[in-house]
């Protein structure tokens, strides 16, 4: 079995924030919440695709999470007007203060680039999620919509984070209520 190859050069480029020339850019960050739990849950969330999913993402992956060199598939659309976004893991980071991987277009995917979701803690420990992306249109529908898609980028960063915001909450207590186990 043949692996494809990435359908753009600068491959690895989300990683250091050097986004190359030539592409549109996006750079979105949120805040997410404080401290190392909220660090760990969301990037679970991130890295097991649960933040895609809870966006109502479809996402088709031989691997339960992201791991470099992982084929990846986001659909985008409901049912069979669903558009399959081809996609493979570039990397990924999992270290103390900084959680997070980016994948990269393949073929067949409607835009050419590489995009990162990646959850740090700062020095404040404050947690913060950013998206960061550089892409350019792949399909005839995508370069038609012109404008419109670095709009539709940005407001799926921002929803991305709120949706994380949200997943990583998840499992704390509500204040004034006790986290209680049963045992039988």
């Amino acid at each position: 079995m043949s692996v494809l190859a990435f359908t753009y050069p600068e491959v690895g480029g989300t990683r250091l924030h050097r986004l190359p020339a030539g592409y549109h850019h996006l750079h979105h960050s949120t805040r997410i919440g404080h401290g190392p739990d909220t660090l760990r849950r969301a990037g679970a969330a991130v890295t097991e695709w649960r933040m895609h999913r809870a966006l109502g993402v479809g996402v088709r992956s031989p691997s339960g999470r992201a791991e470099p060199g992982v084929p990846v598939d986001i659909v985008l659309g409901v049912g069979p007007v669903g558009i399959a976004a081809p996609c493979r893991v570039v990397w990924t980071d999992r270290e103390p203060h900084r959680i997070g991987f980016a994948y990269g277009t393949l073929p067949g995917h409607p835009e050419c680039g590489e995009e990162s979701f990646v959850v740090e803690l700062d020095g404040r420990g404050q947690v913060w999620f950013t998206v960061t992306a550089f892409s350019h249109p792949a399909s005839w529908y995508t370069r038609l919509a012109g404008p419109l898609v670095p709009v539709a980028q940005r407001l799926y960063a921002r929803r991305c984070g709120a949706v994380l915001r949200r997943l990583a909450r998840e499992a704390e207590p509500r204040p004034g209520f006790a986290r209680t186990a049963t045992h039988q």
